[in-house]
């Protein structure tokens, strides 16, 4: 972990990335935020853990203990519901996929977990929280209305919290996602080869967003990094629950899939190393 106030700096996007909400038209966002509730069975088992450095210093900066109320947004499966809710946090989410909603209450039963089925946007409750946050989600929310609708759900004073799992390429990293470029680019699926690569511990932040909706102030933004490794099909596994591997057309992924498994076959140990980055941003609710 990595805990700092930085500058934005820039970075790209690997080939396994979520695009960016706030650069994508409401239509196309919207298209392939719905794309995951067709993963609903894959994505517990495949995507990764969140470090529980991530949320211990979560817990920390916002001064919170088991009693304070804490609102989900987009809590898919439960993936950081789970290891707040073994803390003794009671937790509402907030899921607008009815598959992945009814994995998440099947994952959480028996804690003290509410879940709803709806959109964050249009979602209303009598009740008042602690701490909104949102795990790989907060990106998909409408940019005109996330803020406005963390603020509204807050207690005075309380906090937001959001951060993402995003695709890094350490220095020394594994070869295997340079390589795999080159089916990228075949398939048309490649990324702009001048784009500076996402490296672990400079990842662009969103301060200046969180700023400028002028109902939130930044209290800490910090940087975490782990790594996962993978067989072929646990790998292909994990890529199916991605919009942008969801939403492909079958000729084109299944010439990547085959890729992938030539590629690993090939190796001693038939696996891969992947890094992850996540920028962890937490702001408190203005008075």
């Amino acid at each position: 972990m990595r805990s700092r106030r930085p500058k934005r700096s820039t970075s790209g996007r690997s080939p396994t990335s979520r695009p960016e909400a706030s650069t994508d038209p409401d239509g196309e966002r919207q298209r392939l935020a719905a794309t995951f509730d067709l993963a609903a069975d894959r994505y517990q088992r495949a995507r990764p853990e969140y470090p529980s450095a991530l949320f211990d210093h979560l817990l920390h900066v916002a001064q919170l203990t088991p009693g304070h109320r804490l609102l989900e947004v987009g809590c898919a499966t439960g993936k950081a519901t789970r290891p707040l809710a073994e803390r003794g946090f009671r937790i509402t989410c907030v899921e607008p996929g009815q598959a992945l909603a009814a994995a998440a209450r099947r994952n959480l039963a028996g804690f003290d977990v509410d879940i709803f089925e709806s959109d964050f946007e249009s979602w209303r409750s009598p009740e008042r929280f602690d701490l909104v946050y949102a795990a790989t989600a907060w990106h998909w929310i409408d940019p005109q209305l996330r803020y406005l609708q963390a603020a509204a759900a807050l207690q005075p004073g309380g906090f937001l919290a959001f951060w993402s799992a995003v695709h890094v390429l350490p220095h020394g990293g594994d070869p295997f996602f340079a390589e795999i470029q080159e089916v990228y680019d075949e398939i048309g699926e490649g990324v702009d080869p001048e784009a500076p690569l996402p490296r672990p511990g400079l990842l662009d932040d969103e301060r200046a967003d969180i700023e400028a909706s002028g109902r939130f102030e930044v209290v800490d933004v910090s940087q975490f990094d782990w790594e996962t490794v993978h067989d072929a099909e646990g790998y292909i596994d994990l890529l199916e629950t991605f919009s942008g591997h969801i939403a492909m057309e079958p000729e084109p992924r299944e010439r990547l899939y085959g890729e992938i498994r030539r590629r690993l076959a090939e190796r001693p140990e038939g696996r891969l190393r992947r890094h992850w980055g996540a920028v962890l941003h937490v702001a408190r609710l203005r008075s």
